[in-house]
Protein backbone atom coordinates (compact mmCIF):
# COMPACT_ATOMS: atom_id res chain seq x y z
CA UNK A 1 0.00 0.00 0.00
CA UNK A 2 1.32 3.44 -0.95
CA UNK A 3 2.42 5.67 1.92
CA UNK A 4 3.23 9.38 1.71
CA UNK A 5 5.36 11.67 3.87
CA UNK A 6 3.22 14.78 4.19
CA UNK A 7 3.35 15.47 7.93
CA UNK A 8 4.94 13.79 10.94
CA UNK A 9 1.40 13.54 12.36
CA UNK A 10 0.91 10.61 9.96
CA UNK A 11 3.72 8.73 11.70
CA UNK A 12 4.00 7.32 15.21
CA UNK A 13 6.69 8.25 17.67
CA UNK A 14 8.24 4.83 17.11
CA UNK A 15 8.29 5.33 13.35
CA UNK A 16 9.93 8.74 13.66
CA UNK A 17 12.47 7.23 16.02
CA UNK A 18 13.27 4.57 13.43
CA UNK A 19 13.72 7.21 10.73
CA UNK A 20 16.22 9.04 12.94
CA UNK A 21 18.10 5.81 13.70
CA UNK A 22 18.18 4.99 9.99
CA UNK A 23 19.46 8.48 9.16
CA UNK A 24 22.23 8.15 11.74
CA UNK A 25 23.28 4.85 10.13
CA UNK A 26 23.46 6.56 6.74
CA UNK A 27 25.48 9.39 8.24
CA UNK A 28 27.98 7.04 9.90
CA UNK A 29 28.35 5.09 6.67
CA UNK A 30 26.96 1.91 8.23
CA UNK A 31 24.16 1.77 5.64
CA UNK A 32 25.39 1.87 2.06
CA UNK A 33 22.26 0.42 0.49
CA UNK A 34 21.02 1.74 -2.85
CA UNK A 35 17.27 1.11 -2.96
CA UNK A 36 16.83 3.59 -5.84
CA UNK A 37 19.08 1.76 -8.30
CA UNK A 38 17.65 2.13 -11.82
CA UNK A 39 14.87 4.36 -10.46
CA UNK A 40 14.00 8.05 -10.73
CA UNK A 41 12.39 10.49 -8.28
CA UNK A 42 10.61 13.66 -9.45
CA UNK A 43 11.24 16.84 -7.47
CA UNK A 44 8.68 19.57 -8.19
CA UNK A 45 9.62 23.06 -6.97
CA UNK A 46 7.06 25.84 -7.06
CA UNK A 47 9.44 27.93 -4.92
CA UNK A 48 13.20 28.59 -4.59
CA UNK A 49 15.37 26.20 -2.62
CA UNK A 50 18.97 25.52 -1.65
CA UNK A 51 19.13 22.89 1.11
CA UNK A 52 16.00 20.97 0.09
CA UNK A 53 16.89 20.80 -3.57
CA UNK A 54 20.58 20.00 -3.11
CA UNK A 55 20.07 17.48 -0.30
CA UNK A 56 17.32 15.65 -2.19
CA UNK A 57 19.33 15.49 -5.41
CA UNK A 58 22.45 14.28 -3.60
CA UNK A 59 20.46 11.83 -1.48
CA UNK A 60 18.72 10.29 -4.50
CA UNK A 61 22.09 9.92 -6.23
CA UNK A 62 23.66 8.30 -3.17
CA UNK A 63 20.75 5.85 -3.02
CA UNK A 64 21.52 4.86 -6.61
CA UNK A 65 18.76 6.85 -8.29
CA UNK A 66 18.19 9.74 -10.66
CA UNK A 67 16.53 13.05 -9.72
CA UNK A 68 14.25 14.84 -12.18
CA UNK A 69 13.83 18.49 -11.13
CA UNK A 70 10.81 20.39 -12.46
CA UNK A 71 9.79 24.00 -11.83
CA UNK A 72 6.20 24.69 -12.89
CA UNK A 73 6.08 27.83 -14.99
CA UNK A 74 9.83 27.56 -15.60
CA UNK A 75 11.15 24.17 -16.68
CA UNK A 76 7.63 22.73 -16.97
CA UNK A 77 4.12 24.01 -17.74
CA UNK A 78 2.18 26.21 -15.35
CA UNK A 79 -0.13 24.09 -13.18
CA UNK A 80 -3.77 24.28 -12.13
CA UNK A 81 -4.75 22.31 -9.01
CA UNK A 82 -8.41 23.27 -8.45
CA UNK A 83 -11.07 20.71 -9.22
CA UNK A 84 -13.60 21.81 -11.81
CA UNK A 85 -11.45 24.73 -12.92
CA UNK A 86 -12.22 26.30 -16.29
CA UNK A 87 -8.68 26.58 -17.62
CA UNK A 88 -9.05 29.65 -19.82
CA UNK A 89 -6.42 31.67 -17.94
CA UNK A 90 -2.66 31.41 -17.47
CA UNK A 91 -2.54 27.77 -16.29
CA UNK A 92 -1.54 25.28 -18.99
CA UNK A 93 -1.79 21.83 -17.39
CA UNK A 94 -3.80 20.32 -14.56
CA UNK A 95 -2.20 18.47 -11.66
CA UNK A 96 -4.46 15.50 -12.51
CA UNK A 97 -2.45 14.80 -15.67
CA UNK A 98 0.90 16.17 -14.49
CA UNK A 99 1.10 13.93 -11.42
CA UNK A 100 -0.23 10.76 -13.04
CA UNK A 101 2.25 11.08 -15.91
CA UNK A 102 5.16 11.58 -13.49
CA UNK A 103 4.01 8.52 -11.52
CA UNK A 104 4.51 6.42 -14.66
CA UNK A 105 8.14 7.55 -14.86
CA UNK A 106 9.15 7.81 -11.20
CA UNK A 107 8.98 5.79 -7.98
CA UNK A 108 8.24 8.87 -5.82
CA UNK A 109 7.38 12.55 -6.18
CA UNK A 110 8.61 15.36 -3.94
CA UNK A 111 6.78 18.68 -4.03
CA UNK A 112 7.60 22.10 -2.55
CA UNK A 113 4.85 24.70 -2.47
CA UNK A 114 4.97 27.61 -0.02
CA UNK A 115 2.08 29.51 1.43
CA UNK A 116 1.17 32.56 -0.66
CA UNK A 117 0.12 34.35 2.55
CA UNK A 118 -3.12 35.50 0.92
CA UNK A 119 -5.96 33.30 2.17
CA UNK A 120 -5.42 31.62 5.54
CA UNK A 121 -8.50 29.39 5.55
CA UNK A 122 -7.61 28.02 2.12
CA UNK A 123 -3.86 27.71 2.54
CA UNK A 124 -4.03 25.98 5.91
CA UNK A 125 -5.61 23.00 4.07
CA UNK A 126 -2.55 22.63 1.78
CA UNK A 127 -4.60 22.41 -1.44
CA UNK A 128 -1.70 21.95 -3.88
CA UNK A 129 0.00 19.27 -1.77
CA UNK A 130 -3.36 17.59 -1.33
CA UNK A 131 -3.92 17.53 -5.09
CA UNK A 132 -0.54 15.84 -5.63
CA UNK A 133 -1.39 13.21 -3.02
CA UNK A 134 -4.86 12.68 -4.49
CA UNK A 135 -3.70 11.93 -8.02
CA UNK A 136 -0.37 10.21 -7.40
CA UNK A 137 0.07 6.46 -7.63
CA UNK A 138 3.52 6.65 -6.01
CA UNK A 139 4.62 8.09 -2.64
CA UNK A 140 4.50 11.87 -2.31
CA UNK A 141 7.04 13.66 -0.11
CA UNK A 142 6.29 17.10 1.29
CA UNK A 143 9.37 19.25 0.65
CA UNK A 144 7.61 22.17 2.41
CA UNK A 145 4.02 23.23 2.01
CA UNK A 146 1.91 26.05 3.41
CA UNK A 147 1.46 24.19 6.70
CA UNK A 148 4.23 21.63 7.09
CA UNK A 149 7.92 20.91 6.50
CA UNK A 150 8.33 17.37 7.88
CA UNK A 151 11.75 16.73 6.31
CA UNK A 152 13.15 19.75 8.14
CA UNK A 153 11.47 18.79 11.41
CA UNK A 154 12.81 15.23 11.39
CA UNK A 155 16.29 16.53 10.57
CA UNK A 156 15.92 18.91 13.53
CA UNK A 157 15.01 16.06 15.86
CA UNK A 158 17.93 14.04 14.55
CA UNK A 159 20.24 16.98 15.30
CA UNK A 160 18.95 17.33 18.86
CA UNK A 161 19.54 13.62 19.48
CA UNK A 162 22.98 13.73 17.89
CA UNK A 163 24.09 16.69 20.01
CA UNK A 164 22.32 16.02 23.31
CA UNK A 165 21.54 12.30 23.30
CA UNK A 166 18.24 10.48 23.60
CA UNK A 167 15.49 11.38 26.01
CA UNK A 168 13.36 14.34 26.96
CA UNK A 169 14.87 17.79 26.50
CA UNK A 170 13.72 21.31 27.34
CA UNK A 171 13.27 23.01 23.99
CA UNK A 172 12.42 26.59 23.04
CA UNK A 173 10.84 27.54 19.73
CA UNK A 174 11.08 31.31 19.59
CA UNK A 175 9.60 33.77 17.12
CA UNK A 176 12.07 36.36 15.89
CA UNK A 177 11.62 39.67 14.15
CA UNK A 178 11.96 39.70 10.36
CA UNK A 179 11.27 42.57 7.96
CA UNK A 180 8.44 40.68 6.30
CA UNK A 181 5.92 37.96 7.22
CA UNK A 182 7.03 34.40 6.45
CA UNK A 183 5.13 31.07 6.18
CA UNK A 184 4.46 28.95 9.29
CA UNK A 185 5.46 25.55 7.93
CA UNK A 186 8.78 25.26 9.78
CA UNK A 187 7.54 26.30 13.24
CA UNK A 188 4.39 24.21 12.77
CA UNK A 189 6.34 21.08 11.95
CA UNK A 190 9.07 21.59 14.53
CA UNK A 191 6.54 22.10 17.33
CA UNK A 192 4.52 19.08 16.23
CA UNK A 193 7.51 16.76 15.93
CA UNK A 194 9.04 17.92 19.23
CA UNK A 195 5.72 17.20 20.94
CA UNK A 196 5.49 13.77 19.33
CA UNK A 197 8.94 12.86 20.65
CA UNK A 198 8.09 13.86 24.21
CA UNK A 199 10.18 16.99 24.61
CA UNK A 200 9.17 19.80 26.96
CA UNK A 201 8.47 22.58 24.48
CA UNK A 202 8.16 26.29 25.11
CA UNK A 203 6.70 28.27 22.19
CA UNK A 204 7.48 31.98 22.56
CA UNK A 205 5.91 34.62 20.35
CA UNK A 206 4.39 38.10 20.64
CA UNK A 207 0.65 38.49 21.10
CA UNK A 208 -1.15 37.81 17.83
CA UNK A 209 1.50 35.50 16.40
CA UNK A 210 0.19 32.19 17.68
CA UNK A 211 0.25 29.06 15.52
CA UNK A 212 -2.90 27.57 14.02
CA UNK A 213 -5.48 26.74 16.72
CA UNK A 214 -6.30 23.27 15.41
CA UNK A 215 -2.63 22.46 15.03
CA UNK A 216 -1.98 23.59 18.60
CA UNK A 217 -4.70 21.19 19.76
CA UNK A 218 -2.90 18.43 17.84
CA UNK A 219 0.46 19.47 19.36
CA UNK A 220 -0.95 19.40 22.90
CA UNK A 221 -2.56 16.02 22.25
CA UNK A 222 0.69 14.58 20.94
CA UNK A 223 2.58 15.93 23.96
CA UNK A 224 0.06 14.39 26.35
CA UNK A 225 0.47 11.03 24.64
CA UNK A 226 4.26 11.13 24.63
CA UNK A 227 4.86 12.47 28.13
CA UNK A 228 6.00 15.90 27.00
CA UNK A 229 4.74 19.33 27.99
CA UNK A 230 3.72 22.41 25.98
CA UNK A 231 4.02 25.97 27.30
CA UNK A 232 3.19 29.13 25.34
CA UNK A 233 4.85 32.37 26.43
CA UNK A 234 4.80 36.00 25.33
CA UNK A 235 7.80 36.81 27.55
CA UNK A 236 10.89 36.62 25.35
CA UNK A 237 13.37 36.75 28.23
CA UNK A 238 11.71 34.27 30.58
CA UNK A 239 11.22 31.78 27.76
CA UNK A 240 14.99 31.19 27.54
CA UNK A 241 15.36 30.18 31.18
CA UNK A 242 17.03 26.78 31.51
CA UNK A 243 16.32 25.48 28.02
CA UNK A 244 18.72 23.10 26.28
CA UNK A 245 17.70 23.89 22.71
CA UNK A 246 16.89 27.28 21.16
CA UNK A 247 15.17 27.10 17.78
CA UNK A 248 14.65 30.54 16.23
CA UNK A 249 12.22 31.21 13.38
CA UNK A 250 10.10 34.08 12.19
CA UNK A 251 6.58 33.64 10.87
CA UNK A 252 3.65 35.78 9.87
CA UNK A 253 0.45 36.27 11.81
CA UNK A 254 -2.65 34.50 10.51
CA UNK A 255 -4.51 37.66 11.53
CA UNK A 256 -2.83 39.57 8.70
CA UNK A 257 -3.04 37.06 5.86
CA UNK A 258 -3.58 39.00 2.67
CA UNK A 259 -2.44 42.26 4.31
CA UNK A 260 1.36 42.07 4.67
CA UNK A 261 1.65 45.81 5.18
CA UNK A 262 -0.41 45.48 8.38
CA UNK A 263 1.80 42.64 9.61
CA UNK A 264 4.93 44.67 8.90
CA UNK A 265 3.52 47.60 10.85
CA UNK A 266 2.50 45.38 13.78
CA UNK A 267 5.83 43.58 14.06
CA UNK A 268 7.93 46.76 13.96
CA UNK A 269 7.60 47.16 17.74
CA UNK A 270 9.33 43.80 18.33
CA UNK A 271 12.51 44.39 16.32
CA UNK A 272 14.82 45.29 19.18
CA UNK A 273 13.77 42.57 21.64
CA UNK A 274 12.79 39.52 19.60
CA UNK A 275 16.29 38.51 18.49
CA UNK A 276 18.49 35.68 19.76
CA UNK A 277 21.51 37.31 21.32
CA UNK A 278 24.23 36.64 23.87
CA UNK A 279 22.21 37.93 26.82
CA UNK A 280 19.29 35.59 26.12
CA UNK A 281 21.49 32.56 25.42
CA UNK A 282 23.22 33.19 28.77
CA UNK A 283 19.88 32.40 30.48
CA UNK A 284 19.78 28.90 28.97
CA UNK A 285 21.24 25.63 30.18
CA UNK A 286 24.19 25.77 27.74
CA UNK A 287 21.70 25.48 24.89
CA UNK A 288 22.47 24.66 21.29
CA UNK A 289 21.23 27.19 18.73
CA UNK A 290 19.19 25.96 15.76
CA UNK A 291 17.69 27.54 12.65
CA UNK A 292 16.50 25.95 9.41
CA UNK A 293 18.37 28.50 7.21
CA UNK A 294 18.52 30.79 5.34
CA UNK A 295 18.87 33.17 8.27
CA UNK A 296 19.22 36.95 8.36
CA UNK A 297 22.21 37.69 10.56
CA UNK A 298 21.80 40.36 13.22
CA UNK A 299 18.06 40.28 12.58
CA UNK A 300 17.05 36.77 13.68
CA UNK A 301 20.29 36.02 15.53
CA UNK A 302 23.50 37.90 16.27
CA UNK A 303 26.80 37.00 14.60
CA UNK A 304 28.15 36.16 18.04
CA UNK A 305 25.63 33.36 18.52
CA UNK A 306 25.42 31.86 15.03
CA UNK A 307 29.21 31.76 14.80
CA UNK A 308 29.66 30.36 18.32
CA UNK A 309 30.34 26.78 19.40
CA UNK A 310 26.71 26.50 20.49
CA UNK A 311 25.46 26.93 16.92
CA UNK A 312 24.59 23.67 15.14
CA UNK A 313 22.96 25.15 12.04
CA UNK A 314 25.43 23.60 9.57
CA UNK A 315 25.12 20.14 11.12
CA UNK A 316 21.35 20.63 11.09
CA UNK A 317 21.47 21.43 7.36
CA UNK A 318 23.68 18.40 6.66
CA UNK A 319 21.21 16.18 8.45
CA UNK A 320 18.57 17.02 5.86
CA UNK A 321 20.54 14.77 3.50
CA UNK A 322 20.64 11.81 5.85
CA UNK A 323 17.04 11.98 7.09
CA UNK A 324 15.72 12.27 3.53
CA UNK A 325 17.67 9.19 2.52
CA UNK A 326 16.02 7.41 5.44
CA UNK A 327 12.57 8.68 4.40
CA UNK A 328 13.02 7.61 0.77
CA UNK A 329 14.28 4.19 1.82
CA UNK A 330 11.32 3.70 4.15
CA UNK A 331 8.70 4.84 1.61
CA UNK A 332 10.03 2.46 -1.04
CA UNK A 333 9.49 -0.46 1.34
CA UNK A 334 5.74 0.30 1.46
Amino acid sequence: MRRDFLSTADYTRGEIDQLIRSALRFKRGDDKSKPLTDSSVALVFFNPSLRTRASMQVGIYELGGNAIVLEPGGTSWTLEHREGAVMDGDKTEHVAEFVRVLARYCVAIGVRTFAALKNWEEERTDPILGAFAKYSEVPVINLESAMHHPCQATADLMTIREKLGEGRKKVLLTWAWHPKPLPMAVPNSFALAAAQMGHDLVIAHPNGYGLDDELMDEIRGQAAGSGGMITVSNDIDRAFEGVQVVYAKSWGSKNFYGAPENDIAERAQYRARWIVDEAKMARTNKAIFMHCLPVRRNVIVTDGIIDSASSVVIDEAENRLHIQKAILSELLKS
